[in-house]
């Protein structure tokens, strides 16, 4: 729940009080990815020129906010996308594991959303279970492990303004969770652009605001390899 709330048959609780934190999940920049595939948690996938100048774009738009801590994912990609706002407030950056992309059996291959997959017999047995998912890392675990990182990076910049640097699914299903939805979801539907910040507002330790904002512009969230 994001916020107090009240109504009928409902007890008032009492406003939350403390200083005002925000924390930016940034999903990182377009990645140089030719083939097309599912690369995960694999290393060497580094930022596409397009990706270094969306980093660069987040890192204008947020050069008037008074970040005073910057966490990312260790993977390459959200490294780069880290860089040009960490030297921008000149900070160091904080590498986090609990930021890093979620794990997938199909890491590797070219699996996206309306590419046939669904028809290949060979993947059937990790398609069984659509709501955990069967063919990786749990939703669950997902958002715990990034709700862990945002209470970490609240509390490094109370008072302030925090960036952490992640991965598509990790941010969208953190953002469901935090506002009490499913996890299980249509990719398609995911509203994480390239690039995009999904902002997290606190008073105190109370979260009592979300909003998502896309300095770099729209991008399809069902691309594969974006």
């Amino acid at each position: 729940m994001v916020g107090a709330r009240t109504g009928p048959g409902q007890l008032s609780t009492p406003e939350p009080t403390g200083p005002r934190t925000v924390v930016h999940l940034l999903r990182h920049g377009e990645v140089h990815n030719p083939e097309g595939i599912l690369y995960g948690r694999r290393s060497g996938f580094r930022l596409s020129e397009r990706g270094q100048e969306q980093a660069g774009l987040v890192a204008s738009a947020l050069a008037d906010s008074d970040v005073t801590a910057v966490l990312a994912s260790p993977l390459q990609r959200a490294q780069e996308t880290a860089t040009p706002i960490a030297v921008k407030h000149g900070l160091e950056i904080v590498t986090d594991e609990g930021l890093i992309e979620a794990g997938n059996e199909f890491e590797g291959s070219r699996f996206g959303v309306g590419d046939g997959a669904l028809r290949r017999p060979a993947n059937w047995p990790l398609l069984r279970d659509p709501f955990t998912p069967s063919w990786g890392e749990p939703y669950l675990a997902i958002a715990h492990r990034m709700l862990g990182v945002l209470q970490r990076a609240r509390a490094l910049a109370e008072g302030h303004e925090a960036v952490c640097v992640s991965h598509q699914l990790p941010v969208w299903t953190l953002r469901r969770y935090l506002l009490g939805q499913r996890l299980w979801h249509d990719p398609r539907r995911r509203q994480c652009a390239l690039a995009s910040l999904t902002t997290c507002e606190f008073t105190g330790t109370t979260l009592t605001g979300l909003r998502y904002s896309e300095p770099a512009g729209a991008s399809d969230p069902a691309r594969t390899g974006a």
